[in-house]
């Protein structure tokens, strides 16, 4: 009932070599068409419509967000489904950055105009200094840069603009350790969102699309926003209100809309600079989360650890023990460790080591024992009520 000698990675879109490499081909099969996989990578691929293998033990998302897994099949399965949180974060980091600059200068529609010129040099030149102060921007210096979610790239786009000479208001909720230690010591908390937005000159968004954020910028907000306000956006479309953020265009409250995300309500108005989901389209992101999601699934298939996983709580337990590893993840139920333990003791096995973590409705434990476990003793564990998988690796 172990995990055999041998694991199957099902590979979705182009997953960068570097990160394939971090298989060894000696334990690990890498196709694009493996039958009942034991491990799924993806970049893009939408799996909502995927029939799930009952092989399937773990899913590696290279990048940061997951909308296009069902995590709550996977959940229901007791399969991990992990992703590569800060690997892309310095990538969306400088075009956040290269936002900031091509709408405070107004360099887009500077270029239209600079494009549509015409007539010999001297032509030319006369018409771009009749009309270059048409497209007077401003400096960043001494500007307001508010900065809502601080995780991976937010943290990193507070610092870089503190470095620019910017005034960096910030606000996250559920700000980590790790990040409120990165923090440039002059970035200042907020509050609230609105804070935030009627406090700053600039505005970046950099919280995930779930139910308590979507549509967080919105005509109410945008109200309350500084007159001529720039308003960045590299996370995911559904956190604003386009049609909101077009009327603020229309009425002068929002300057300029930067995004990542084209779309027909915002495609034609001027003020708005969109761009085709670029964010962490670098050589650079693309091996880094390839990486780092390879690494995951691979720690995880051969010890059963779990870090980044965006479903199940982060368990990290060196081996001990002379003999098998048990996995169970289980609804956050009960008496559940106490069955597990009684099944083990039913096995007449030692428990070496043991330990366990909730994440929400999901639990998840690492047992390491003094010997085999019994085949028919995993199939008991299977038939106990709220576990979701068992795993024995030797």
């Amino acid at each position: 009932m172990a995990d055999s000698d041998m694991y199957k990675i099902l590979t979705f879109n182009n997953i960068s070599a570097k990160g394939l490499d971090r298989f060894p081909r000696e334990r690990f099969e890498i196709s694009s068409e493996a039958a009942q996989p034991d491990a799924v990578l993806l970049r893009s691929a939408k799996l909502h419509d995927w029939e799930i293998p009952a092989s399937l033990k773990a899913v590696g998302r290279a990048g940061a967000g997951v909308n296009n897994i069902p995590v709550d099949a996977m959940s229901a399965r007791g399969i991990p489904v992990f992703n590569a949180p800060g690997a892309n974060a310095n990538a969306v980091k400088e075009l956040v950055l290269a936002g900031m600059l091509i709408a405070s200068r107004n360099i887009c529609a500077a270029w239209d105009f600079a494009r549509s010129l015409e007539g010999d040099n001297a032509a030319m030149n006369q018409q771009a200094e009749a009309e270059k102060k048409r497209f007077t921007g401003s400096e960043l210096p001494g500007r307001t840069l508010g900065v809502i979610g601080l995780g991976a790239i937010g943290v990193r786009v507070a610092n870089a603009a503190s470095a620019l000479g910017m005034k960096v208001i910030g606000y996250d909720p559920q700000i980590t350790v790790s990040s409120a230690w990165s923090l440039e010591s002059g970035v200042r908390r907020a509050h609230s969102i609105d804070e935030v937005v009627s406090a700053a000159d600039i505005v970046t968004l950099h919280v995930p699309e779930v139910d308590e954020t979507r549509g967080m910028i919105n005509g109410a907000r945008l109200a309350s926003a500084r007159e001529g306000q720039i308003l960045l956006n590299f996370a995911r479309a559904g956190i604003v209100d386009e049609e909101a953020i077009v009327k603020a265009l229309e009425s002068g409250r929002l300057r300029s809309y930067v995004c990542d995300f084209p779309s027909s309500t915002l495609q034609g108005n001027e003020g708005v600079i969109t761009l085709p989901h670029i964010g962490a389209s670098t050589n650079e992101s693309q091996e880094n989360c390839a990486i780092m999601a390879a690494d995951e699934v691979r720690d995880f298939l051969e010890t059963g650890n779990i870090v980044n996983s965006v479903n199940f709580p982060e368990l990290v337990l060196p081996r001990n023990g002379s003999g098998d590893r048990l996995t169970v993840a289980n609804a956050n139920v009960p008496n559940m460790l106490g069955q597990i333990s009684s099944a083990v003791a039913d096995a007449g096995l030692n428990i070496a080591d043991m330990y366990n973590k909730s994440r929400g409705d999901l639990a998840y434990s690492v047992v390491d024992l003094d010997g085999h476990l019994p085949a028919e003793i995993v199939e008991k564990l299977r038939g106990i009520e709220g576990v979701l998988s068992v795993r024995v690796i030797e």
